[in-house]
């Protein structure tokens, strides 16, 4: 009998489901319910959000297994390899597992009653990660959204408490169109009386009323925990009396400091006594310790590179923020991204702090990215004095910004996932 790789599983997932998005919970529970749905541990904490998901996954995973927890963690798109979605432990999980699990999956999908259920790969992914968590005794179970929250596959388990980061205009195709209504979708991972900690401390309505209205207990940034600056490190404060001062985030950028009172507020909100008997300590060593892939990664170099993810208006801002807290030099911007995306949004984001644009097109990458000419287009209209040339690709767009960049300046890389994986394997090769 020939044995699937890893590779040849990823290929055949790719075809089982002709639609590479197909929101909906009923063909991934009905599989999950004959693979005997089991808990995949013993706390189960959700992750939703528009921007910062990642990092608050990180964040929340270092804290526990600062307090000696077992932690597996799901996250999506990975950057350089698949295992990077499956986390177990704080190490990845190997080919074998993702293979073993896949064929326990398959087996499920196609042996029930009735025709074979239609998964997508996202969905074979989740499945994947639950099956392989549920295996590993567990006692935290940190599961990212992959979009929207109401109708993504992780929302086939029951959170015991759930973080919603940010809510801004992205996937609008599939989320809605303000951010009224893409918060109604972020809230659906939220369970009547359980926490639901948001992260944002303007929040949009539509998603504090859709929290309330299933019975969250809502948990709120500057209302029920908030963050002081010091002059040295920061404070993170709960409206119970709790407080911790804290060093800063290892983490580049200002937003990080939200980012990690999210996570700090959704530990506490869990409860359990997950941090021990010392959670300022775990919460402290966490903090100057984590490190997330492409997340204002500094790869550095002079001139110095940067890579990040950021591929919404609200990241860009989060970029703009940084690179107004601490001198750069001159700026060159490496930039992809996706047709489905605000490109407009993110050049009116970063405004003058762009020095020159290395645009790189993504339609050789996937039939989703814009090729650069496009992207060349927006620039020109929305800052039609800014200097930038044309690449196919990122790697010729890397190289074209070293070339240009002198000593003391810096290379920022972003706009998508594909631009920060092709920087990362430039930068490894």
């Amino acid at each position: 009998m020939n044995t699937r790789t890893l590779a040849d599983w990823l290929s055949y997932q790719e075809q089982v489901n002709p639609r590479a998005i197909e929101l909906g919970l009923e063909r991934v529970r009905a599989v999950w319910q004959r693979m005997g749905a089991p808990r995949p541990a013993r706390h189960v904490v959700t992750v939703g959000g528009t921007n910062g998901k990642g990092s608050t996954v990180a964040l929340l995973e270092a804290m526990l297994r600062q307090a000696g927890r077992r932690v597996g963690c799901f996250t999506s798109p990975h950057l350089l390899a698949y295992n990077e979605r499956v986390r177990i432990d704080g190490t990845d999980v190997d080919d074998a597992s993702l293979v073993a699990a896949f064929e326990r999956i398959e087996a499920a999908r196609t042996q029930g009653p009735g025709a074979p259920i239609p998964l997508t790969y996202f969905e074979f992914g989740t499945l994947a990660a639950l099956d392989l968590f549920a295996r590993a005794d567990l006692d935290v179970a940190v599961l990212e959204v992959g979009l929207g929250g109401r109708l993504d596959a992780v929302n086939i388990v029951d959170a015991d408490v759930v973080a919603i980061t940010t809510v801004d205009l992205d996937h609008m195709d599939w989320l809605g169109s303000d951010r009224d209504s893409i918060g109604r979708e972020k809230a659906g991972i939220a369970r009547s009386g359980h926490p639901a900690v948001v992260g944002e401390v303007e929040p949009p309505v539509g998603l504090l009323d859709a929290l309330h209205a299933i019975g969250a207990q809502v948990v709120r940034a500057g209302v029920d925990f908030r963050v002081e600056h010091l002059s040295s490190g920061w404070s993170w404060v709960h409206r119970d009396g709790t407080a911790m001062t804290l060093p800063d985030p290892a983490l580049a950028a200002p937003v990080q400091y939200a980012n990690a009172a999210t996570a700090i507020a959704t530990l506490h909100a869990l409860g359990h006594g997950l941090l021990g008997d010392h959670p300022e300590h775990a919460v402290a060593s966490a903090l100057r310790s984590v490190s997330v892939s492409a997340r204002l990664q500094a790869l550095g170099g002079d001139p110095a590179l940067y890579v990040d993810v950021g591929h919404n208006p609200q990241a860009a801002r989060a970029l703009a923020q940084w690179l107004d807290a601490v001198p750069h030099g001159r700026v060159h911007a490496v930039f992809g991204a996706l047709s489905d995306k605000d490109v407009a949004g993110v050049i009116v984001a970063l405004g003058a702090r762009i020095d020159h644009w290395h645009l790189a097109g993504l339609d050789r990458d996937t039939p989703r990215g814009l090729p650069a000419h496009a992207l060349a287009e927006a620039l020109a209209a929305g800052r039609p004095e800014a200097r930038f040339d044309l690449h196919p690709g990122v790697a010729e767009a890397l190289d074209a910004a070293r070339a240009a960049a002198l000593p003391g300046e810096t290379i920022l890389a972003f706009g998508s996932f594909f631009v920060a994986s092709a920087v990362l394997a430039a930068h490894r090769a």
